[in-house]
């Protein structure tokens, strides 16, 4: 399938046949709104459950779709919000943080075989992860989704300015992060 078609034209097609809309606007996101997810939760099998719960609410939710935002940042706010359930839940289960849970990810083989890259990435990477989950959501989105504040601050429902302090405090995080070490 070809990444390039409009998002309107996607609404279209699911207008006239679910099945294929759902297929052509799977094919277009699903890379994308797996590791927007996965940057987020960190363990696969968390960021499998979250991404097929993102994928079933947008299926039984998109012929409810009323274009008051981008299909873009509608579908990153559904990702995001499963992502943040998912931390809760992990959070309520096991009573442990991303922060806490970021010294076992590091050494995890699970962490190696799946971010491998080289040492520059490992270090931002283990500097993500010692983020606050606000702070690490709006870099995540900002750094690796390019994404511009405006459409932030749909996806995550707080000002731009909120958006623009987190994002200034977490590169001063990681930024402190990386001198340290």
């Amino acid at each position: 399938m070809r990444k390039d078609i409009s998002d309107e034209f996607i609404l279209e097609e699911f207008k006239k046949s679910r099945d294929q809309g759902f297929r052509l606007l799977f094919d277009k996101y699903h890379e994308r709104i797996y590791f927007h997810i996965r940057r987020i939760v960190i363990l696969h099998h968390d960021a499998d459950d979250a991404f097929q719960n993102t994928f079933m609410k947008i299926w039984n939710n998109l012929n409810k779709f009323r274009k008051e935002s981008s299909l873009y940042t509608w579908l990153y706010r559904i990702a995001s919000n499963e992502a943040i359930a998912m931390l809760k839940k992990r959070k309520s289960d096991t009573g442990l943080s991303l922060e806490s849970l970021s010294d076992f990810f590091k050494s995890s083989e699970e962490g190696d075989k799946w971010f491998d890259g080289d040492e520059a990435e490992r270090k931002l990477r283990d500097a993500i992860l010692k983020l606050p989950d606000k702070q690490k959501l709006v870099f995540n989105l900002k750094y690796y989704e390019d994404m511009r504040y405006e459409d932030m601050s749909k996806v995550l429902n707080t000002s731009v300015g909120a958006l623009k302090a987190s994002y200034h405090h977490a590169v001063r995080k990681i930024e402190e992060y990386l001198t340290s070490i």
